[in-house]
């Protein structure tokens, strides 16, 4: 390969994704400039360029397109292969940190115990994670993996084990109308506030937690939004609005009287999943989520 430098397709791989230099430099901890010139010195070695930029915007060109096409998976392969073999050679070691969001599902805490127990010398670190912010605590390094609540269309970050399928329920104050329903159609939340999640969150995933229209399309009305579920919970208390939870979270904070949870019919399914960095995430992530598969009763995936 002509001496090609991994931290040069980095730097693409990266740079491909948040179509912005300062961004990329965030994410590699490096500065702007220094993703330029690996950006550079990798068009000068393939020979044209990767990246076309304005001074508005930045876009891949035609054959940047293609090369990150098939730069990516063959990217994914060499870096598991590298780690695969620092994990033979030096086995799973230190601290795994695990983010969570709403509860510490039972699946986890058993999926934790067991990954104690396969790998002696690796302790596990449980951290929540606001509501709010599902994917910001991985990309900060703050945790090695996390549970979150899914959609995941994060292009770096690595989607693994998918589990926990549960039905909504509707968390409403208790002198709301609803609390006195044994369920509720996703029809009827035309007619109630919405709380929202706070815009650190991206739209889509935003949108999936609290829908702005129902199935037929009728518009929601918006609440208020929060950044954490206690946040929620408490304005929910207050009447200000009503939120759609997981029946497992539901049945968590159902010890507050001063909330229902009514059953939701005609909205999909909730879903928890296990996502990891892409670029640098470590290899203890992948063993985690490797014991996280094989302790999963009926997975779904």
């Amino acid at each position: 390969m002509g001496g090609l430098e991994i931290r040069e397709l980095e730097a693409f791989l990266v740079l491909a994704e948040e179509l912005h230099f300062g961004r990329a430099g965030e994410r590699l901890y490096v500065s702007q400039s220094r993703v330029s010139q690996l950006l550079r010195s990798l068009e000068h070695r393939i020979g044209a360029p990767l990246v076309a930029r304005t001074s508005r915007r930045v876009s891949l060109t035609p054959l940047g397109e293609r090369f990150l096409a098939g730069l990516r998976p063959a990217y994914d392969r060499l870096s598991a292969t590298v780690e695969a073999a620092q994990d033979a050679a030096r086995g799973i070691g230190g601290v795994l940190r695990v983010g969570f969001q709403c509860t510490a599902h039972d699946y986890l805490t058993g999926a934790i115990a067991l990954f104690e127990q396969r790998h002696p010398g690796c302790t596990v670190e449980i951290v929540e994670i606001p509501l709010a912010d599902p994917f910001g605590p991985i990309r900060r390094r703050e945790v090695d993996a996390a549970v979150v609540l899914l959609p995941v269309e994060e292009q770096d970050l690595v989607l693994g084990p998918v589990f926990s399928r549960q039905p909504l329920t509707l968390a409403v104050s208790a002198r709301h109308p609803f609390a006195s329903r044994a369920s509720v159609t996703a029809e009827d939340l035309a007619g109630t506030p919405l709380i929202g999640v706070h815009d650190v969150a991206p739209t889509y995933w935003r949108r999936a937690q609290a829908p702005s229209h129902t199935p037929g399309g009728v518009p929601i009305p918006a609440g208020p939004v929060v950044k954490t579920l206690q946040e929620g919970l408490s304005l929910t208390a207050a009447d200000r609005g009503a939120m759609l939870l997981c029946r497992s979270t539901a049945e968590y904070h159902d010890r507050r009287r001063s909330i229902v949870f009514v059953p939701v019919e005609g909205l999909p399914d909730s879903f928890l999943g296990l996502v990891w960095r892409r670029i640098h995430g470590p290899s203890r992530a992948r063993a985690f989520a490797e014991t996280f598969t094989s302790a999963r009763p009926g997975a779904e995936s």
